[in-house]
């Protein structure tokens, strides 16, 4: 039997106190008006534990029971973490919702969800409140800011003086978490997560990295994802581990280099830019150009130095497919990468290449069996598991359960694959294939595998068009812009013509029936294309008709 994410949480309290848990970045004024520097709050076990005892008294006082569900809705901070954990202390259920979306959303859901309260940052008070007036149930509002409005409770002011509330007791196998997932036409589902279906695969992560208490995670992925909030979240905590959490943007470079991770954990769009940044500086070094070719290893060390510091051991890299001439590319320097692979609906890992993994593919984690349903000729069929994080069901959707959990408790991804030898390849999307006129498959994924190592793209997306009234492999892409008017290209007819040279170069490593065939099968967008908390692109926000 699986512990409860409260227990785990309670015994690194008492095993871990003074050790650093969470550290976040934040702007700090300098001295004398100097401007703004960048610091790192860092919050321990014990100070952690006892905001979290303090919370938990103030929500069961506010009427939060056992099983009652909670809205949280903020960007990742010390204040997100003292909320979540203070949920499940008290026996509740969190729901875990994207400070980016829209009114509409958020009321949608928090309607079908029956929240008793909810937990919220930034400037939304207006929204929030105007949305608690929609709900036949008002609940509770708690701000992690200080606002002017007394129909919202402040954080802080809650806890003081509070005496801490012993953990509640609940099953393993009871709700923990409602974590909303995007589908194909961009509706959500609740996915039902268990207490067991998270604490076994943060204890089975532990394992899979060889996780200690001196591992400092860094982690670009939000808490509202899975994804992050097992991984740079829960499983850090089982260990006695620090994470620190940091968005992607300018600051970036310096958290890097402040935070001294051993490990790093993104997604492929922000490995595919460090990346080409990497291979970008070497080529442009005769120096570089001459140690990577002599002792590739060296100019790894180098990398590894100068951005991470002598500390660093991997990276891990999950919500998207990486391109096998990146990681490859990382692995030949010495950099390591481990590559995840999992869903919502799972908790979410099911599988893990080694960081420096030899062979293609990924093997199942511990407690996780895979199988292919239905493979084609060449293996490759619709991906299955089956094991302890495997989600509960879908909220008040049966029959979306039954669409994806099948009467023997095997869970059905929508991932198409081939599993041979113990090791696991991603072909992509099933409802991303694209189904020719000769009846071949082909996997979006794959190609754009190829393509976003140009330096000529900065984003592509591959989908399917029409040409003379059949199918046809296109792509909507954002052209890397800096690139280009550095080679003297500023205007689109240009750039187009000079990423169809670099696609048809780049076509000799793809099957005849994958390539791009036709430049008028490339369409440039003038935005980059809008995408998830996780960087992968929203695709069903930018499907064409055929």
């Amino acid at each position: 039997m699986y512990p409860t994410i409260s227990k785990l949480f309670e015994d690194s309290v008492a095993a871990n106190g003074q050790r650093v848990m969470l550290r976040m970045p934040i702007p700090k004024e300098r001295k004398k008006g100097r401007g703004v520097q960048l610091v790192l709050n860092e919050i321990t076990y014990e100070r952690l534990g006892e905001m979290v005892g303090r919370f938990s008294a103030a929500l069961t006082e506010l009427g939060i029971q056992p099983g009652d569900r909670v809205a949280l809705i903020s960007k990742p901070r010390a204040a997100w973490a003292t909320t979540f954990f203070s949920i499940l202390r008290c026996g509740g259920v969190v729901v875990p919702l994207d400070p980016e979306l829209q009114k509409g959303e958020i009321e949608r859901i928090l309607r079908e969800a029956e929240v008793k309260g909810v937990v919220f940052s930034g400037g939304k008070t207006d929204d929030i409140l105007a949305i608690r007036d929609l709900l036949p149930e008002k609940p509770f509002i708690v701000s992690m800011d200080r606002v002017k409005d007394e129909r919202v409770h402040f954080l802080d002011a809650l806890i003081l003086g509070k005496t801490p509330l012993p953990r509640v007791e609940v099953d393993p196998s009871s709700l923990a978490i409602l974590m909303y997932t995007s589908g194909t036409t961009g509706n959500a589902k609740g996915a039902m997560l268990t207490h067991a279906n998270i604490s076994s695969n943060a204890l089975t992560s532990v394992k899979v990295v060889s996780m200690s208490a001196e591992d400092n995670f860094l982690s670009i992925v939000p808490w509202n994802h899975i994804y992050g909030l097992t991984i740079t979240l829960v499983t850090p905590m089982v260990v006695g581990a620090t994470s620190t959490y940091t968005p992607v943007d300018r600051n970036l470079a310096e958290v890097m280099s402040k935070a001294k991770p051993t490990i790093i954990l993104g997604v492929p769009k922000l490995y595919s830019v460090l990346y080409g940044r990497i291979r970008g500086s070497i080529e442009k070094s005769p120096l570089k150009r001459l140690i990577d070719r002599s002792s590739p290893t060296l100019m790894g060390k180098l990398v590894k130095k100068k951005l991470f510091g002598k500390q660093f051991r991997f990276f891990t890299s999950g919500g998207a497919p990486l391109s096998p001439e990146m990681s490859s590319g990382l692995r030949r320097m010495g950099i390591g990468i481990m590559e995840g692979y999992g869903l919502t609906e799972t908790s979410p890992l099911l599988s893990m290449a080694e960081a420096f993994a030899e062979e293609p593919g990924m093997t199942a984690v511990e407690g996780v069996s895979l199988r292919i349903n239905h493979p084609d000729e060449n293996g490759v069929g619709e991906i299955m598991a089956y094991g302890p994080n495997v989600m509960a069901g879908y909220y008040k959707n049966p029959e979306a359960t039954a669409e994806v959990i099948d009467a023997d408790g095997w869970f059905h991804t929508g991932d198409l694959g081939t599993y041979k030898n113990g090791r696991l390849l991603i072909s992509g999307r099933a409802k991303n294939v694209i189904v020719l006129e000769t009846g071949k498959n082909v996997y979006p994924e794959e190609i754009e595998w190829e393509l976003i190592t140009l330096p000529a793209i900065e984003e592509v997306m591959v989908h399917e068009g029409q040409r003379q009234g059949v199918p046809a492999v296109c792509a909507q892409i954002y052209p890397n812009w800096t690139y280009l008017k550095e080679q003297g290209i500023d205007d689109a007819s240009a750039a187009l013509e000079a990423i169809w040279e670099a696609i048809k170069e780049r076509n000799e490593n793809l099957a005849a029936f994958k390539r791009i065939r036709y430049k008028e099968s490339i369409t440039l967008v003038d935005q980059p294309f809008e995408k998830s908390g996780k960087l992968d692109i929203k695709r069903h926000l930018h499907q064409v008709d055929n």
